[in-house]
């Protein structure tokens, strides 16, 4: 399963040569099973090109079938940035609390993308039931990149260890205590990273050097 992931993700990645935008402001999807969307966006008054990447839940094998299920009932297919090399944006990790097995995705579906956090620990919250930390218009999430002037997805989420999380902290005074378990890291490509952390029934922004 994870070779066809990767064959999925490198035909997917074969599509950046071969955009066909529609008019102005219309979404052109490409003919790549749907998985790809290609189109123009007016930004400042020109007519600027887009591709976003897609793979389906079954490009990613270790997620729990009872949460591939939900994701797969809300229609949801995984972004993938316009620098990933391999299958992202669908996280392992310790997010409820020390030892927990926990799962986040970015969830796209209907032009909108949202970041989903599923707890399979002691709380025994219903996968039908995930969190949404976050969610935005697919088209808001897209940056220029490279010399085409093709504008990609820019939405990432990484698992982020509590010492991982102590290094990004350097700077603030005073320095705060280190986590005891993990946080989910949410970055914009090439610019900032947030960090979403879940503790005492609740989920907080974890405070960062400027």
């Amino acid at each position: 399963m994870k070779l066809l992931a990767l064959a999925l993700f490198s035909a997917a990645c074969s599509a950046l040569g071969a955009i066909s935008p529609g008019s102005q402001n219309t979404k052109t999807t490409l003919a790549l099973s749907g998985l790809n969307e290609s189109g123009l966006l007016n930004v400042d008054g020109r007519s600027v090109p887009y591709l976003i990447r897609h793979l389906p839940i079954d490009s990613f094998p270790d997620l729990p079938a009872a949460i591939q299920a939900e994701l797969n009932r809300r229609g949801c297919l995984i972004p993938q940035t316009y620098e990933a090399h391999r299958p992202e944006n669908v996280v392992h990790a310790s997010l409820e609390g020390p030892r927990s097995s926990d799962w986040a995705v970015l969830c796209s579906a209907e032009g909108t993308v949202s970041l989903l956090v599923f707890f399979a620990g002691a709380s025994g919250r219903d996968p039908s039931d995930p969190f949404v930390l976050a969610s935005a218009p697919e088209t808001e999430r897209l940056q220029a990149h490279g010399t085409g002037g093709v504008l990609g997805f820019n939405w990432g989420i990484d698992p982020a260890s509590p010492q991982e999380v102590h290094d990004a902290q350097t700077g603030l005074v005073p320095r705060p205590p280190r986590i005891d378990h993990d946080a989910l890291a949410d970055s914009t490509v090439d610019h900032r990273t947030i960090y979403h952390f879940y503790a005492k029934n609740a989920w907080t922004l974890l405070d960062m050097p400027n």
